[in-house]
């Protein structure tokens, strides 16, 4: 298997165009958000390829939706197959491994999918990747699996090309939409929430810089995706991005049963809610479920997720690519040369700077372009199911690949011998995020989320 981080720098050249993940994960992004707009160009539709389980509650209504779309599911699953062996197999990857790997990995994957998509479930928060994470995390720590399995557990590839897609369901349009407020709170949170982990990490447990940089943008933006992308960036251990996810997955789930309880005892408009779990969540399918709960509780679902994802998904999330580059040049420039007092080469910046960030905004200007076209309410009624759903499907399966493979290359002494000092790092910052929550999102802006229907 190609190890990227052993690829010479020097020799690779043009060849880490096919060679590295980072490259191929926007190949793949791009090629989706292309076909899904010819697609829509011609009043067609990606949504069949994005087929998933549905919400359920009846067994029988599970065996009747797989009765009538199996035809749907092997064409999916045959085409992920063909796209992740192919490119694998480029990167070095023993196509005779992969196929049997991949078969395993899609057909657990529908299962949990399944899983996550019963009412009771969502419910109380144990949306789809939750539950990946949970059996992944149950098998791999109960079960020895044969080691030729890891050939498709590619954590990286598949959060890596889900990112890109994620940028097309985050067009600027959406920001201008959404007005200075949200973006402007967004904006404090980020800041505030990773400075506080980065600065509690280093200063007060002595922490090393890239491990808290990888614990501060986890706290500040969505946990699992900002952490991965900041630790290629400043060259983080593995399991130094296995704990940040670890702490992201703890306190998203603490906050989903948490902040709707709070919210209840003081009589919050669900509106301010919403805003409130943005602010304070780590993870947007916890987030998603905390605010639709406290929504359902007071009558007003739609006013919570509506103030949830003005905050969460388009205000923090597009935070991503921003923290990714300030890092990828502080590692390169000042951390490192204060390591080997050497000048660092200027191209080190390149080489280490996440290139699959580049897809996310490309994919995020491509679907601007488009919906500078649109009212908002056109985008919601015409643009978002015929185009951008289809693309968030696909991306919540690939977000599944990823979790499920966390879990399943995740052993749990791993995440013990870090000790308590990550743990009470990261928890500071849920300090900050919650308090400032209530701050912007009660007190001093609590007059524009309540104007929210």
């Amino acid at each position: 298997m190609t190890n990227e981080s052993q690829i010479p720098k020097q020799s690779i050249g043009w060849r880490e165009l096919y060679l590295k993940e980072d490259w191929w994960a926007i190949w793949l992004g791009l090629g989706i958000i292309f076909i899904a707009i010819i697609f829509f160009a011609f009043g067609k539709t990606l949504k069949p390829l994005a087929v998933m389980p549905p919400r359920w509650d009846n067994f029988t209504q599970l065996i009747e939706h797989f009765g009538d779309n199996i035809a749907l599911y092997i064409v999916q699953f045959i085409v992920w197959l063909v796209i992740f062996g192919i490119s694998t197999s480029i990167m070095g990857i023993k196509r005779k491994e992969f196929i049997p790997s991949f078969v395993f990995l899609y057909l657990l994957s529908l299962i949990v999918f399944s899983i996550g998509q019963w009412k009771p479930a969502s419910y109380y928060g144990f949306e789809a990747p939750l539950v990946a994470l949970i059996v992944g995390l149950l098998i791999s720590n109960t079960i020895k699996l044969p080691g030729w399995l890891d050939s498709s557990f590619r954590v990286e590839y598949y959060i890596k090309t889900g990112i890109v897609l994620l940028g097309a369901t985050l067009p600027f349009t959406l920001i201008f939409w959404a007005g200075p407020v949200a973006v402007i709170q967004a904006t404090i949170i980020s800041l505030a929430t990773c400075l506080t982990i980065y600065f509690v990490a280093t200063k007060v447990f002595k922490l090393n810089k890239q491990f808290s940089a990888v614990l501060g943008v986890g706290g500040a933006i969505c946990g699992v995706s900002a952490a991965i992308a900041v630790g290629g960036a400043v060259k983080a251990k593995k399991e130094d991005v296995s704990i940040t996810i670890t702490l992201v997955i703890i306190w998203a789930i603490v906050m989903i049963f948490l902040l709707p309880f709070v919210f209840r005892l003081m009589h919050l408009h669900p509106a301010i809610g919403g805003a409130w779990v943005g602010t304070s969540e780590f993870a947007d399918a916890a987030g998603f479920a905390a605010a639709s709960a406290y929504g359902r509780m007071v009558g007003n679902e739609d006013a919570a997720i509506k103030a949830f994802t003005l905050m969460k998904v388009i205000g923090r999330d597009i935070w991503i690519g921003i923290w990714s580059f300030i890092f990828a040049i502080i590692s390169c420039v000042k951390w490192e040369k204060t390591n080997t007092s050497e000048k660092p080469d200027p191209k080190e910046i390149w080489w280490r700077f996440p290139k699959f960030v580049l897809g996310f905004f490309i994919s995020s200007m491509l679907i601007t372009t488009i919906s500078s076209f649109y009212t908002l309410e056109q985008y919601q009624k015409i643009l978002k199911p015929g185009l951008v759903a289809p693309i968030s499907d696909l991306r919540l399966w690939l977000f599944i690949f990823c979790f499920l493979s966390i879990g399943l290359t995740t052993k749990f002494r791993e995440l013990t011998s870090a000790g308590r000092k990550p743990f009470l790092a990261f928890t500071s910052g849920v300090v900050v995020n919650v308090i400032l929550g209530f701050v912007l999102s009660v007190i001093v802006l609590g007059s524009y989320w309540t104007s929210i229907k």
